[in-house]
């Protein structure tokens, strides 16, 4: 193989973190976003290892951990369309003047 080939096109990140982030295709939004999920996992996992020796509390204690585990695999990969939808809300609109007659 060619040592001199380009295997990928050069990339201007000259405004750090920002240029960073849009390479790999997250924004702002989307970052925080795949944040929460991650966070979300943390505490899904953590709750299976907690489970009881109580079969009662142990099947309900790792069926909310899947639960939230699935939640988190769903925010993770569906996240950033589903906020992408909502949208602020429209400015308020200055009330209209009359000119006094006369």
């Amino acid at each position: 193989m060619d040592k001199n080939s380009t295997i990928a096109a050069g990339q201007d990140l000259s405004n750090g973190f920002a240029d960073f982030f849009a390479t790999i295709g997250l924004t702002g939004a989307g970052l925080v976003t795949k944040g929460i999920a991650a966070v979300i996992a943390v505490i899904a996992v953590t709750m299976l290892f907690s489970i009881n020796k109580n079969p009662k509390e142990a099947l309900r204690k790792g069926a909310t951990a899947v639960g939230a585990l699935f939640v988190a695999l769903v925010l993770a990969l569906y996240g950033g369309t589903m906020f992408s939808t909502v949208t602020p809300p429209a400015p308020a609109k200055a009330p209209a003047t009359t000119a006094p007659k006369g």
